[in-house]
């Protein structure tokens, strides 16, 4: 149990620091074979997963861009992959005529 500063890491090793990258993966690894899970079962894909959900339940792009830290706000739009059924109902709530 560590303090966490606002600015800090969200996830952190057993000294405090940094979690490293490749511990997740390792992690991930045996979680995948202990659950019998696809190779597609990575931390990127769990990212990934986060964004679209957190996308289609009505989460602002902008917010996931700054929760994912993404610079450019384009890079998030390429990452989320918007589906056409939520373009969709944007559509349909924001425009006058729709």
């Amino acid at each position: 149990p560590h303090s966490l500063p606002a600015e800090g890491p969200v996830f952190v090793g057993a000294r405090g620091g940094p979690l490293s990258p490749r511990i997740i993966q390792l992690t991930m690894e045996r979680l995948r074979g202990a659950l019998g899970l696809p190779d597609s079962a990575t931390p990127h894909a769990l990212r990934h997963s986060f964004a679209t959900h957190l996308l289609s339940r009505g989460g602002d792009l902008r917010a996931i861009q700054e929760l994912l830290g993404h610079a450019s706000l384009s890079t998030t739009q390429i990452y989320t992959g918007i589906d056409t059924e939520r373009l969709f109902e944007v559509y349909k709530s924001a425009h006058p005529r729709a």
